[in-house]
């Protein structure tokens, strides 16, 4: 696997952290600015609803970060690829779908 998924990864968890920011900050905006009674609004979810997806989306976000930039520092080491359960290699396949992997298909299941 080579580091440039790596960063692009990295990358990318960055973009959707940055997005998924500025749509949050503009939920938080809208439901000070708005004194309406979304609770009981029976035409669509609730600004509190929004909220919490909107922060649940940027926490997978940063777990996403998280991992890219462990998977990053395990390359450094020399220890990407290796499985963190078992010691054997982690499948060419696997880090293909998953370049952040710790764990090989067998420890993962």
């Amino acid at each position: 696997m080579s580091a440039d998924r790596l960063v692009e990864e990295r990358d990318a968890a960055l973009a959707s952290i940055a997005a998924l920011t500025g749509v949050f900050d503009a939920v938080v905006a809208a439901s000070k600015a708005s004194n309406a009674d979304d609770e009981h609004d029976p035409e669509g979810a609730t600004i509190a609803f929004e909220r919490q997806q909107v922060a649940a989306l940027l926490e997978a976000a940063r777990r996403r970060l998280a991992d890219a930039e462990a998977a990053l520092a395990r390359r450094a080491e020399g220890s990407y690829g290796i499985c963190e359960t078992c010691g054997r290699p982690i499948g060419e396949e696997r880090l293909a779908a998953r370049p952040a992997a710790r764990t090989c298909i067998t420890c993962a299941r």
